[in-house]
């Protein structure tokens, strides 16, 4: 989510900047691939997300196995690549800021309005929201502007190596004590039962907004986010800023060493891109078939998303980042331009997605949710993938920016910039 300057709409042009192409294609891949991770949570409880037995509907061989292919490819991935894209977006807006002689507190402005963005977005419309995240991380960040592409990379590295072993530390602990021997020695028992208890208060709680989101008003919704689940944005920035901050720090050391301008050569890109995605995939697949072969248990889900797979994760992340940047100024065709267009438009389809999905799902709309399985709810993913690759390239070609976008930016500069071409 860049705030772009392009007057382009298209990759069509050879006068758009490259790492531009690059970046906007990337990222309209990574905001589709987030509504294909974030389907389950929207209709469904949100601790289906990872563990199918809270589904409302039969959950059966098939959709484990669909459940398995999500692991695999999307889950953690697609939210890392669109990290790694922020990151990108914080060099590329500072660098044209600092042409005009603006300081890192226009960059500081526009993380607050992202800020209340993403405070909107949760409160108001849906409990996934990840602005909050990125805006708070990113002030962090943005201390690091100024670093050598090498530094960041280095620090970056280091930081995710340092969330991975805490992430396999204590996410797979839970797993160890209530679901294997370890949890059978006396000092352990205690553990366990308070554990078993967390799980029953998490079920208690989703059996609450089941009732609210099938048979409660709007009102309800938002009154039950508020009272029940009011911090629970900000305990989520002590946890995830652990892998948030390291992958904003990569994505501006490959913004800055060329990753998506070019700036190294074609064939070392592909070539290490191909091995960092191929490797990572292959960590990944033994985790997902011991979850499946483990009967997909509650922990158990946990320790595969949250433990295991935390640094096989990364190196799909990257992989994917490497090669999507060389494919993106060569997707010139139908389908291309579309998912550059969509790139454009991310935070806008980011937030319309999330807008539509509360229209099919909640009660006092569509009224679906609860109502569809895995595969219906992928049906729902394909119908909202048609309609961002549908809508982004001709509002591009009649406005300068989407409409959030355009927002975001008057909101950031304080001052009105016109919208029509």
């Amino acid at each position: 989510m860049t705030d772009s300057n392009s007057e382009q709409v298209l990759p069509a042009s050879a006068t758009q900047a490259p790492r531009l192409l690059g970046l906007d294609f990337t990222r309209g891949i990574a905001v589709l691939g987030i509504l294909a991770a974030n389907i389950v949570a929207f209709g469904q409880p949100m601790s289906a997300y990872m563990w199918p037995e809270a589904f409302l509907t039969p959950h059966g061989e098939a959709s484990n196995w669909m459940w398995v292919v999500q692991f695999i490819l999307i889950d953690g991935k697609m939210r890392g690549l669109f990290t790694l894209l922020f990151g990108a977006g914080l060099v590329l807006f500072m660098e044209k800021a600092w042409e005009k002689g603006q300081t890192r507190w226009l960059q500081a402005r526009r993380l607050f309005f992202l800020l209340i963005f993403g405070m909107i977005h949760y409160y108001l419309i849906w409990h996934g929201d990840i602005l909050i995240l990125y805006a708070v991380v990113g002030f962090a960040a943005m201390a690091c502007l100024r670093w050598k592409a090498k530094t960041q990379l280095i620090v970056g590295a280091l930081g995710y190596v340092v969330g991975a072993i805490m992430f396999a530390v204590f996410m797979t602990f839970p797993y160890f004590v209530t679901e294997t021997s370890f949890g059978d020695q006396g000092a352990m028992l205690e553990q366990r039962a308070e554990l078993e208890k967390e799980v029953a208060n998490q079920m208690a709680d989703d059996a609450a907004e089941a009732a609210i989101n099938i048979d409660g008003s709007y009102g309800d919704i938002v009154a039950h986010r508020f009272n029940e689940h009011g911090w629970l944005p900000f305990i989520n920035i002590l946890m995830f800023s652990f892998e948030t901050f390291p992958l904003m720090l990569l994505g501006m050391g490959l913004f800055r060493i060329g990753v998506f301008s070019g700036g190294i050569d074609p064939g070392t890109q592909r070539r290490w891109g191909w091995i960092s995605l191929i490797f990572g995939t292959a960590l990944t697949i033994p985790v997902a078939l011991w979850a499946l072969g483990s009967g997909i248990t509650y922990w158990g889900s946990i320790a595969a998303f949250m433990g295991f797979s935390f640094l096989p994760r990364v190196f799909m992340v990257l992989g994917l980042a490497m090669l999507l940047a060389l494919w993106g100024p060569k997707a010139t065709g139908w389908l291309g331009q579309r998912f550059t267009a969509a790139g454009r438009m991310a935070f806008t389809n980011y937030l319309g997605t999330s807008v539509l999905m509360m229209l099919i799902f909640h009660p006092w709309a569509g009224g679906l949710w609860g109502e569809l399985n895995r595969p219906q709810l992928y049906i729902v993913v394909l119908v909202a993938w048609a309609i961002m690759l549908l809508w982004s390239k001709p509002w591009l070609a009649r406005f300068r920016f989407g409409p959030l976008e355009w927002l975001w930016r008057c909101l950031t500069y304080g001052k009105l910039f016109p919208l029509k071409r």
